[in-house]
């Protein structure tokens, strides 16, 4: 039996938030940006519905800066539609024909923080559960090192992103192609297996998802926590998300 030490099989592991990505950044190749509700949820939806690339960026002055430049620009802090902009991260937002081959400049609360944190480290792809079944195949056959990469709420842990995490996991070590040893692996792998059948009752008491469901985006929730509306891979090219082609 091989030992941690002698399985030269590649690893997947749960970084459970991006205050803690400094721990795992120089062992993985792939980088699997998570954030369910609502960020990269909103991205493969804009991509499933012809976006051609999305800018993300970290601050509002940067989108500011974006806007002022001409460019589609969307922003969301707390949930909300951010004063001055037109739309946030509603997967929603990105199902209209103005944004078919537009190049969106997007910032969130979130989502785009962590997929700037990942830049440069290596191959940056987005998941969600939405592409989750699409996204666990192409990792599969890339056979390298996979960090799944939570965006949590504000630099903390939450369940979604945590939950979706293990499903990646779970899947992947369902193919005995690729070993696990984190506690925070272990953790996220058993959340997905007790939430697998109910996403819905199960995360009802979840923090964020109580946050949206006060500002009335319910049809959001329901939408981000279903799985395989889409095959699409979006990743990182630069500072830019393009897709990735089949």
């Amino acid at each position: 039996m091989d030992t941690p030490e002698t399985d030269n099989r590649p690893k997947v592991e749960c970084c459970p938030s991006p205050t803690q990505y400094s721990l795992y950044k120089d062992e993985y190749d792939i980088i699997v940006v998570i954030d369910v509700l609502r960020a990269t949820s909103a991205i493969c939806a804009a991509f499933e519905n012809g976006v051609e690339k999305i800018i993300p960026v970290s601050t509002i002055e940067e989108a500011q800066t974006y806007q002022k430049q001409g460019y589609l620009v969307a922003a969301e802090r707390g949930g909300e539609v951010v004063e001055g902009f037109s739309f946030g991260n509603s997967p929603f937002s990105y199902m209209k024909d103005e944004v078919k081959g537009a190049t969106i400049v997007l910032s969130t609360t979130n989502g785009t923080k962590t997929i700037n944190t990942a830049k440069g480290t290596g191959c940056v792809v987005i998941g969600s559960l939405n592409n989750l079944e699409a996204l666990s195949q192409w990792l599969q056959e890339q056979k390298k090192n996979i960090l799944c990469l939570c965006s949590g709420w504000k630099e903390k842990l939450n369940l979604e992103d945590t939950i979706c995490a293990g499903a990646i996991i779970d899947q992947l070590l369902a193919t005995g192609l690729f070993r696990s040893s984190e506690d925070s692996s272990i953790a996220a792998k058993y959340l997905y297996l007790s939430a697998r059948n109910n996403y819905f009752g199960y995360l009802k008491s979840s923090s964020h998802r109580r946050r949206l469901k006060r500002l009335n985006l319910n049809k959001d929730i329901k939408y981000c926590l279903t799985p395989n509306l889409t095959k699409v891979i979006p990743y990182l090219v630069g500072d830019t998300l393009m897709l990735m082609e089949n």
